[in-house]
């Protein structure tokens, strides 16, 4: 009996999924396991693999398409087996006219009421892809206008700006579709500026304490190996300690773990940590959850753990929401101030600079110590804020403490 694939759901706040490879096409043998084609949400990527053995009797994806979760995109079953294609099968094909459409093709069919008889189609076994109904529109074939009218064709000649006409080379440029993903980067991060009071403070500390910090773990886990090669704890970045500085310094300060919900803010008991990582696919946000609760080693381990799942897209919908504050850095690649962007509902980012060398004076004559300048390592923090869930004092307060807990790093070890 054939058997409808359908496109999964990961996670509940996900509609639809793009394709990004199909790896069967009509009529090919399909074997329980087999990776029936691969896509993406707006953060993570997956392969779809098959759960029957067969033939593959329709095929209604290709390599593009952004598919409704739910929608069957390919049907499987016996090599000779004869189908019924209704709606309760297959609903990306127009069954009145038995029209063969991909879903992007007509979701685009359907905002620019295009005719679809007009459309000549150049996708595999005579479906209708996107392009067709981009050239079928652009060529005028339209049936109605919104307001049940006969549409009036507009010729390509009308609509042709001066780079159309031919004033620019195409092979001076590409033009790329948005993934899934950056369309979620961009409407997210037009929403928190657009929607936000947005300030941001710029301070620096002494990181001479972590630095030393960092070099003592590094000539220990060098020393204490063993046999087999393991250590007997994590490898602890300087990016792990300002993690934990500041999930235990936002203890202090609810105004900074909290959502701003319009007429409520929503106070956090735990700090849910939201780490920005750079992934190949764009900006995605995995969360450690209760960081406040965890040890340094245990922060580092968990730290690597989402970091990884997100950088290779295995990460679950659920551990790329929740987060209460969020902390992104930079300073590797050299940024000594920045304006981090809130994720909303979040009322707090901390952005993390690079490490530069000043001079500060130390002593007091008046205690009998001569003053001297001095060379110190300075690393710069840069904290923006919604300006509507809390004011400049409070969050220049956290950002002091934060400062103060990274210079003495030992002392809050010991807490």
């Amino acid at each position: 009996m054939a058997e409808a694939v359908i496109m999964p759901r990961q996670g509940q706040s996900v509609e639809s999924c793009l394709v990004t490879a199909v790896n069967k096409k009509k009529g090919d043998k399909v074997n329980t396991g087999d990776i029936l084609f691969s896509y993406e949400t707006d953060k993570s990527a997956f392969d779809e693999e098959s759960k029957v053995s067969g033939t593959v009797l329709e095929l209604l994806i290709q390599e593009g398409d952004d598919v409704k979760c739910l929608d069957t995109v390919m049907i499987i079953g016996g090599e000779s087996e004869d189908i019924d294609i209704n709606t309760d099968t297959i609903d990306t094909i127009d069954i009145r006219n038995k029209i063969k459409i991909s879903p992007r093709a007509k979701n685009y069919a359907e905002q620019s009421r295009a005719d679809l008889s007009k459309v000549n189609p150049t996708g595999p076994n005579g479906r209708i892809i996107e392009r067709d109904v981009i050239e079928a529109v652009n060529n005028g074939y339209r049936v109605y206008n919104d307001d049940g009218d006969a549409q009036t064709p507009v010729t390509s000649e009308a609509r042709a700006t001066p780079f159309q006409k031919g004033a620019l080379d195409a092979d001076l440029y590409t033009d790329v579709k948005l993934s899934n993903i950056r369309k979620i980067i961009a409407k997210s991060m037009h929403a928190s500026l657009s929607e936000m009071a947005q300030l941001t403070l710029n301070s620096s500390f002494d990181a001479s304490k972590i630095l030393e910090f960092r070099k003592r773990l590094k000539d220990m886990l060098t020393n204490s190996r063993d046999a087999q090669g393991r250590v007997p704890y994590e490898n602890i970045t300087l990016n792990d300690m300002i993690l934990y500085a500041a999930a235990k310094t936002l203890k202090n300060h609810r105004d900074a773990n909290a959502h701003y919900l319009g007429d409520t803010i929503r106070y956090f008991n735990d700090v849910n940590l939201g780490v920005a990582v750079d992934t190949e696919r764009g900006l995605v946000v995995p969360t450690i959850f209760n960081a406040d609760k965890l040890s340094l080693n245990e922060l580092a381990k968990q730290s690597k753990k989402i970091i990884g799942e997100a950088q290779n897209g295995s990460i679950e919908p659920d551990k790329l929401k929740g987060g209460t504050f969020t902390v992104t850095n930079l300073g590797s690649l050299g940024i000594e101030s920045f304006t981090p962007v809130i994720n909303p509902p979040q009322t707090c980012i901390l952005g993390v600079n690079n490490i530069t060398r000043r001079v500060k004076r130390v002593g007091d004559a008046a205690l009998g110590v001569p003053p001297q300048d001095i060379f110190y390592d300075c690393m710069g923090l840069s904290l923006t804020f919604d300006h509507r869930a809390l004011d400049g004092a409070p969050a220049a307060r956290f950002l002091q403490e934060l400062c103060a807990n990274l210079e003495n790093f030992d002392l809050l070890l010991a807490k």
